[in-house]
């Protein structure tokens, strides 16, 4: 009895010993693994500003130049997709010139989503980032799923370039008053640059001349 009960008891502590080394094991597996399903509160609730950021600017001048900022980025971010739908969608003569300028307009409209984006956290605001929140804050129209003829399609974006500029010249005087010099210069030397060279190329796509003939 005395001999089972010890074979037992060793079996046992082998049982426990495998176990434990399987668990080791599986441990260091799961080590190498990603953690999926993970949720947690915000750390900057939309709308917030960082208190204690060491830019010489006070807070609520930063709060100010964030709300500007944060509306002239969901409006870039709508143009600059406008620009994408039209250089898939356009047809015609100039299908070709337009394809491609619509794409390069695009592109310098994507560099501007970025720069006002980092702008607007290197203030301690958050920027507006989704869709769904561009789409509810966006002052431009929204264009319809389907193909526009090429005048309708300049249309849309010389409106959307003016409506961006007014609010940008509005913004960078209001950002210079404040002694937000970084935020001026942003609204100055790209966002209404970049805008009214946009707005004169395409716009000259709308006067009409003769091709061949001259009047």
């Amino acid at each position: 009895m005395r001999q089972r009960s010890i074979t037992e008891g060793s079996r046992g502590a082998d049982m426990n010993h495998v176990s434990n080394g399987r668990a080791k094991r599986d441990q260091r597996f799961t080590h190498g693994q990603p953690v999926l399903g993970q949720r947690a509160r915000e750390i900057q609730p939309y709308g917030e500003i960082s208190r204690r950021l060491p830019v010489g600017l006070d807070e609520n001048v930063r709060r100010a130049s964030v709300e500007a900022l944060n509306q002239t980025l969901a409006d870039t971010t709508v143009l600059r997709d406008m620009y994408k739908k039209h250089h898939w969608q356009v047809t015609g003569p100039t299908f070709y010139s337009l394809h491609l300028l619509f794409d390069k307009h695009y592109q310098e409209q994507a560099e501007l989503v970025d720069m006002i984006a980092e702008r607007i956290q290197s203030l301690g605001g958050v920027s507006i980032a989704m869709a769904q929140d561009v789409a509810e804050m966006t002052k431009l129209s929204r264009p319809p799923r389907g193909r526009e003829e090429v005048p309708v399609q300049i249309s849309r974006l010389l409106e959307g370039h003016q409506t961006i500029l007014e609010e940008a010249r509005k913004s960078a005087t209001q950002a210079a008053q404040r002694g937000d010099d970084g935020t001026n210069d942003l609204f100055v030397s790209n966002v209404i640059r970049t805008n009214e060279a946009q707005a004169w190329f395409i716009s000259e796509h709308l006067i009409e001349t003769p091709l061949t003939h001259a009047e």
